[in-house]
């Protein structure tokens, strides 16, 4: 069972999946994410790469809409939405496949790492539009070196979206939460 830590963290990804701002996700709001990520330059340059985004949200999605173990959901809730959560620590593979095409994704330049600017790229493109980072970048980066190695970024992907922890740093990946105290 969530804390009320990772129910504040995951609501604000409920929300910005919420395309339509209807309260319930539904996979045409997952349609309208996976367009957010398409217009990203290595998305929309590589029908390779966006072949990989698409299928991984929107096998989210298919994840999402079968949490209830019957036939799949046509609308979940939040309350769908932390079962799933509950679920991830028994799914760590699916988690870093995501990052990796997530990763992918954001590298705009394809370097193999991510930038302070890239990194705001993924939060902006995650909640649909800008939002204001403060020092999030400079409290994942832990080594200090101005990037996020693929390793790095798989490890706080992953405190992310299984972390009950306000300490850990990946719990700011995609952006600021309430409550998180990571240094």
């Amino acid at each position: 069972m969530a804390s009320e830590f990772q129910r504040t963290k995951v609501r604000a990804m409920f929300d910005a999946f919420d395309a339509d701002g209807d309260g319930s996700l539904r996979e045409g709001d997952f349609e309208a994410l996976t367009a957010r990520w398409g217009v990203l330059p290595r998305v929309a340059d590589g029908p390779e790469l966006a072949a990989k985004v698409r299928t991984v949200l929107m096998g989210w999605w298919q994840h999402l809409s079968t949490v209830g173990g019957g036939a799949a959901a046509e609308r979940i809730g939040m309350d769908d939405l932390m079962a799933m959560v509950d679920r991830l620590p028994t799914m760590k593979q699916e988690v870093t496949a995501t990052a990796d095409v997530i990763f992918d994704a954001i590298d705009e330049n394809g370097d193999g790492r991510i930038s302070r600017s890239e990194h705001g790229r993924l939060i902006d493109t995650w909640h649909g539009r800008a939002v204001p980072t403060g020092d999030v970048f400079d409290r994942l980066d832990q080594d200090g070196d101005g990037y996020l190695s693929r390793s790095e970024f798989e490890v706080l992907w992953t405190q992310f979206w299984i972390s009950d922890d306000p300490a850990e740093p990946g719990n700011l990946m995609c952006g600021p939460v309430a409550g998180a105290t990571a240094t």
